[in-house]
């Protein structure tokens, strides 16, 4: 097994299991093999087959996002970003996102290109929440990343009438076999001889899977010893939606459910009873969240392109519930993420203090790690997997230095990130995934688009161009 060590690495960003929370650490050596870091501190002086000098850079563990979307994301980029159904709170999702189609042939190419995204923006593990096909579980496993196959399935579709009225259309034959292929899935994670592949039970929405498909699909995830993630209190549509059938919250709902636990990670869950928009006016979610140890899976991002936001993620902190971090869909950006979420929810919070550059970094390693029910990951200690970043404090994007890690997050973003390594092994150098032909998947991404164009019309319940659904954003002029 080769040992590697990187000697005087300017500033590490390693974890203090006194306080079990990060620490600067200057002017230290990590040595590494691929299975396990072997030493954090002083100099080393073991025995080691590779060298390098870490001057001039700082390390950082690999951040962990549990929520991101492959399949036809990546080609939504620029389509919908002006856009929403104004009478469903301006989201934009239930009209727009189902009319995007990829053809079985950009599959590869759309994964391809948010895994090379993220992982220049220092991801070293994702949870990818997609339908299966068959260039999935090897394409994850191909780009060196640690990786979670979280098959997604429902029983209802979304129709939405005349841009105003949301309504589900069940089939619940459908759901079972789509949940059955799932499990499959899954299990075939599972079982794949790369330790960096597994499998996570994935129901796609709350409010589109019944009661009876939700707790056996908790059940199967428990059976397995694996996660379950379910989009839930993700927009007012559905909250309202859940109050008209049950009464109750999201978080409520599946708390009767018996299911609400550590081991569920709920995606997104913004609009629980005390969100602003919301009309409960009572704080019981956010004490259910904290009581039953489930995560929140938040992605600050997208749902800030369509004017909403979770509020104040330091209300949720303060509150004892665990909050990791994902991207959903592009620009398939952690560091990017990282900023957006530290911002709203300072202006949700009205105060600076609402939530700090350290605990956004919790956020993105440690509390990810938590979700997924690991401890060797998310950190830089003995022991724990060898995927971190190192970055170029040389960058101009990082100077001046007062703080390192604040001009990385506020400032440099992913143009400072040199190398990203996952079980000690070099994934991404210089901004390039090292592992994928990310080049050539952005090329059949570019012919895939005409695909989509072409067959938006027949999608569209109105027979709407995809020119007509999103008008560009500035008027075209004759030369």
């Amino acid at each position: 097994m080769t040992k590697h060590v990187i000697r005087n690495i300017e500033t590490i960003v390693a974890y203090d299991k006194k306080t079990g929370t990060h620490a600067y650490l200057s002017d230290a050596d990590i040595a590494f093999d691929d299975t396990a870091i072997l030493h954090v501190g002083g100099r080393y002086d073991g025995p080691f087959d590779t060298e390098e000098q870490g001057r001039g850079r700082m390390l950082l563990p690999g951040f962990v996002n549990i929520h991101c979307h492959s399949d036809e994301e990546p080609l939504s980029k620029g389509i919908f970003d002006d856009m929403g159904t104004a009478a469903l709170w301006g989201q934009a999702m239930y009209e727009y996102s189902t009319l995007i189609e990829i053809s079985e042939e950009a599959r590869e190419a759309s994964l391809t290109v948010m895994l090379g995204d993220l992982i220049r923006s220092g991801v070293t593990t994702l949870l990818d929440i997609a339908g299966p096909h068959d260039a999935w579980l090897p394409t994850l496993v191909k780009s060196g990343a640690r990786a979670y196959a979280a098959p997604g399935f429902r029983e209802a579709q979304w129709h939405v009438e005349d841009s105003h009225r949301l309504d589900y259309r069940w089939d619940p034959a459908h759901g079972r076999e789509a949940f059955e292929r799932a499990l499959a899935c899954v299990d075939a994670a599972q079982a794949h001889p790369s330790s960096r592949l597994g499998g996570i039970v994935s129901p796609s929405q709350v409010e589109t899977c019944s009661p009876d498909l939700l707790i056996e699909a908790a059940a199967a995830a428990k059976s397995r010893g694996v996660p379950m993630t379910v989009h839930a209190a993700q927009t007012m549509a559905e909250h309202e939606e859940l109050l008209r059938r049950t009464g109750k919250t999201a978080v409520r709902y599946l708390d009767d459910l018996g299911i609400l636990d550590e081991n569920l990670i709920l995606g997104h869950c913004i609009f629980i009873d005390s969100h602003s928009w919301t009309r409960q006016r009572s704080e019981a979610d956010m004490a259910l969240l904290a009581k039953r140890g489930t995560t929140v899976a938040h992605c600050p991002v997208t749902f800030s392109r369509s004017g909403m936001i979770l509020e104040s993620i330091g209300r949720y902190r303060r509150a004892d519930v665990n909050v990791g971090l994902g991207t959903d869909t592009y620009p398939y950006n952690m560091l990017e993420e990282m900023r957006r979420a530290l911002i709203c929810s300072r202006i949700a919070g009205k105060s600076v203090f609402d939530l700090k550059t350290s605990d956004i970094l919790e956020m993105a390693t440690l509390a990810g790690a938590k979700a997924l029910g690991r401890q060797d990951i998310g950190r830089i200690a003995v022991g724990a997997k060898p995927d971190f970043s190192l970055v170029d404090l040389n960058h101009p994007a990082m100077q001046p230095i007062h703080d390192p890690l604040r001009n990385l997050l506020h400032c440099a973003a992913e143009r400072a990130v040199e190398a990203v390594y996952v079980d000690g092994r070099c994934i991404a150098r210089n901004g390039r995934p090292t592992e994928l032909d990310y080049d050539g998947a952005v090329q059949v991404m570019r012919e895939a688009i005409k695909f989509t164009l072409d067959r938006t019309p027949a999608n569209d319940p109105r027979g709407r161009s995809l020119f007509e659904l999103a008008p560009l954003s500035l008027p075209s002029m004759s030369r």
